[in-house]
């Protein structure tokens, strides 16, 4: 599991700091050139645009791998294991058919915007949904796969429990498993 967490997450982190470099050259450039030489980068606006939007959505697939989006756990915290595990197939099969959801809206907006192209750069606006559908398509391996790994009992019970209270305990449950890799 570690193994597809970190062969994923590497490469989207990567895009992820492209985008933020790309943008903050963009806007930063112009922002100089306009102030220094009264001129700027036509494309700026525009491509920053559509890099914060992939940047968004990978951002959120990366975060879905690390489970660190929000959630309430109370309910969970009180139930054995065999609720949990009930509650986690549950909420997983529910995300499913929201990121399926989101999946045929985006494409029939993709289909929709792809003739259309924007005023500056001249692409194709499908490439502003682009990035949901790769979100899509992400988010859904990964429910499946815990799904899955849910029916075949191979959930660990800190799995269960997908909400952090702080990054503190990120940081410990880091520690941990370091300290327990030495020993």
């Amino acid at each position: 599991m570690d193994a597809v967490k970190k062969n994923l997450l590497k490469p989207i982190e990567a895009i992820i700091a492209g985008c933020l470099a790309v943008m903050l050259l963009l806007v930063f450039g112009n922002v100089v050139l306009r102030y220094t030489m009264n001129s700027g980068i036509s494309v700026s606006d525009e491509l920053s645009r559509l890099l914060f939007v992939w940047m968004v959505f990978l951002g959120a697939a990366a975060a879905l791998f690390e489970r660190a989006h929000l959630g309430v756990d109370t309910l969970v915290h009180a139930l054995p294991r065999s609720g949990r595990i009930v509650c986690f197939a549950l909420s997983n099969a529910l995300m499913l058919y929201a990121t399926w959801l989101i999946a045929t809206g985006t494409w029939k907006q993709f289909e929709i915007n792809l003739g259309m192209t924007s005023p500056v750069m001249g692409i194709s606006q499908g490439w502003f949904y682009a990035p949901l559908l790769v979100f899509a398509a992400i988010s859904a391996g990964w429910f499946s796969l815990m799904i899955l790994r849910t029916l075949m009992g191979r959930i660990e019970d800190e799995e269960l429990i997908s909400v952090r209270e702080s990054e503190e305990e990120v940081d410990i449950d880091a520690y941990r498993k370091k300290d327990d890799g030495k020993s």
